[in-house]
């Protein structure tokens, strides 16, 4: 592939001529690739597809869905290749699309052998791409120029159904999906209408960004590396995304020598990005929420795609490679200004500031945004702020179904998995007194200050003040032992942030006295 002109020469303050004159489509090349694909969703659409090999009798197309840069606007001069998704009436679900893809890729093949309309066109190259989900894909040529057009067509489950929305779904859809279980980015096709439209409703100047650093990543990255494991073209587009909503605030005019240093820097630090969105899918749903916890756990980089969060886009790949070919455009022409000083980049976080809700028994929460690699002690120096705390801060959180956990303050949320908002528990002590945790048989625990020379009764009687049950009906254990109201902590050797299991008493079983 020859480069029409180098990127890495042109000046910084003239990449916006770059993208028009060198990376913007052609009006008349574009429409006649579209048409010659027109006549390939006219097939689609109009074939009687008689089911096989499991499938309903009659296999209806109900709608086809043009993806990929072709689909969201962001096309560039040189590409040829159109992505096109199939929903069709024989699948009902996500496990049945698992369970007959393969037929109903078969099916869709056995057809195309026998229309002439794109027999005219040039069918050629028939096959069956690898990866998932897997599809067709064959070429054609128009008839003006006879260049190859490749096309891909890949069936899918119509999960949104006849409509689709721009905004957030209702839960079941994603708990569907979650529950499918399927392979990461199996079902993605699903949802490539809302994959298309999180892209195309955006401003234009926006699009000649994520053209720019698509030319540099082709012509710099994949061309130089081909044998190489390298991150799929979608996830550059999502960062790219990333960095334009977080440095520019949605800004529409904006400078793109800037937005492209952003994102080589972005891409240096590639270990710490952990970037999603929750704009088709809220975090309020519990199926949701857990998943969506356990994905952000998950070794970095990680970019979630926006329409499927079951598909981390950044998985697997060698982003060391990216990050070095990133260091080394920033040594060029294009990142550079007219007195040869740096352009400067935009202030992008490697991660999204996350809501934390502080809860206090007997005070009202306070509500703060903290960005997860920032160290705890700042947070601790806004709780002082806000309520002037002189004490000792213990902060402390517990994920569902996991033991209550305590937050020093030299680590940050990062260190603990923590990229999504959270609640966390605030305890103040002032010294000789320790922090216990109280797990309930529910699971849950809180967080209560003791001195170790008090009774255990004392505790009883918080928790009476805090969770109702009566301090006389209830039983605390640690290590296994049942411990006596009229024994202090010191005497069972009970250290700071241990936890203390609770139950209603019952009978029968022995107290621990220690000796």
């Amino acid at each position: 592939m020859a480069l029409a002109q180098e990127l890495y020469s042109f000046p910084a303050s003239k990449l916006d001529s770059f993208v028009a004159q060198r990376l913007q489509p052609a009006r008349e090349r574009k429409d006649e690739v579209l048409e010659a694909v027109r006549t390939v969703e006219e097939f689609l659409r109009r074939e009687n597809f008689h089911g096989e090999r499991g499938l309903a009798r009659d296999v209806q197309v109900l709608k086809v869905v043009k993806v990929g840069s072709f689909g969201n606007g962001t096309v560039l001069r040189s590409t040829t290749d159109v992505e096109l998704v199939v929903f069709l009436s024989c699948f009902h679900s996500f496990q049945e699309e698992a369970k007959h893809h393969q037929a109903a890729l078969s099916l869709i093949q056995k057809r195309m052998f026998y229309c002439q309309d794109l027999l005219d066109l040039g069918l050629c190259n028939l096959g069956v791409t690898e990866g998932v989900p897997r599809g067709l894909i064959f070429t054609i040529r128009t008839r003006e120029t006879w260049e190859p057009i490749s096309v891909t067509i890949v069936p899918a489950y119509r999960a949104l159904g006849p409509s689709c929305p721009n905004s957030p779904l209702p839960p079941e859809v994603y708990v569907n999906l979650i529950k499918a279980n399927g392979y990461p980015g199996s079902f993605s096709p699903s949802f490539s209408e809302l994959q298309r439209n999180f892209v195309k409703h955006r401003p234009t100047k926006l699009k000649s960004f994520l053209r720019l650093v698509k030319h540099w990543y082709q012509q710099y990255v994949r061309y130089k590396c081909p044998r190489a494991n390298l991150p799929p073209l979608y996830a550059l587009e999502l960062l790219t995304v990333y960095a334009w909503e977080a440095g520019t605030q949605e800004d529409a005019n904006f400078r793109l020598d800037e937005g492209l240093a952003t994102v080589m820097e972005l891409l240096q630090d590639y270990e710490l990005i952990c970037i999603y969105w929750t704009k088709y899918y809220s975090l309020q749903n519990p199926v949701i929420a857990d998943f969506v916890r356990k994905q952000l756990k998950r070794k970095r980089p990680i970019i979630l795609d926006p329409a499927d969060p079951t598909h981390n886009v950044a998985e697997g790949y060698r982003w060391d490679i990216v990050s070095q070919r990133a260091n080394q455009c920033l040594k060029q022409d294009c990142c550079y200004d007219n007195r040869d000083s740096p352009i400067p980049s935009w202030n992008v976080k490697r991660a999204p500031d996350i809501q934390v809700t502080v809860e206090q028994w007997g005070h009202s929460d306070l509500i703060f945004w903290v960005n997860p690699y920032e160290p705890i002690k700042k947070l601790k120096e806004k709780i002082r702020r806000s309520r002037g705390y002189s004490g000792l801060q213990r902060l402390s959180f517990q994920e569902p179904g996991g033991p209550r956990q305590l937050l020093r303050s030299h680590c940050s949320f990062a260190y603990y998995g923590i990229f999504s908002h959270i609640h966390i528990c605030l305890l103040d002590t002032i010294s000789p007194e320790i922090q216990v945790f109280v797990k309930n048989p529910d699971g849950r625990s809180h967080a209560y200050a003791i001195h170790p020379l008090e009774f255990v009764l004392s505790l009883k009687q918080q928790i009476e003040d805090r969770q109702g049950l009566q301090a006389q009906e209830q039983q605390l254990e640690f290590q296994g032992h049942v411990l006596q109201d009229w024994f202090d902590f010191k005497s069972y050797d009970i250290q700071d942030s241990v936890t203390l299991n609770l139950s209603k008493k019952r009978e029968g079983k022995a107290p621990f006295a220690p000796s």
